[in-house]
């Protein structure tokens, strides 16, 4: 069973950057599945936020967040990495990487996914 490891994240002020890594366990190869990344603020559903594929490296991105978020995924390290650049307050929320096939039909539904990060803080405040 992959264990998914979360790093980064913290405190920033708005307009900063913070880059989260996700790591996946050795001997669970990355390239034959998909990472999303999803966050939740306090009192909120879970939101997706993007989706890369390591089978064929297609990456999805929540609307609000494209411009501003890139995800990326080294196979070499077995790790994806989400870049948040031009960080808002509402921003703020605890992020979670998680793992799923890449053959699932909706990449923002978090039931499609199977195992979880411990999730990593993420604060943007003045």
């Amino acid at each position: 069973q992959v264990q998914l490891v979360q790093s980064g994240g913290g405190s920033v002020q708005p307009g900063g950057s913070l880059t989260l890594s996700c790591a996946a366990s050795a001997g669970f190869s990355l390239a034959y599945y998909a990472i999303g990344w999803f966050r939740q603020a306090p009192g909120a559903e879970r939101e997706a936020v993007s989706y890369i594929s390591g089978s064929d490296g297609s990456t999805y991105y929540a609307d609000s967040l494209k411009g501003r978020f890139t995800i990326s995924m080294d196979s070499a390290k077995n790790t994806v990495y989400l870049q948040m650049n031009m960080l808002k307050p509402e921003d703020t929320a605890v992020y979670y990487c998680a793992v799923r096939t890449p053959y699932g039909m909706s990449w923002f539904v978090p039931s499609e996914y199977s195992q979880w990060g411990q999730g990593t803080q993420v604060t943007v405040s003045s």
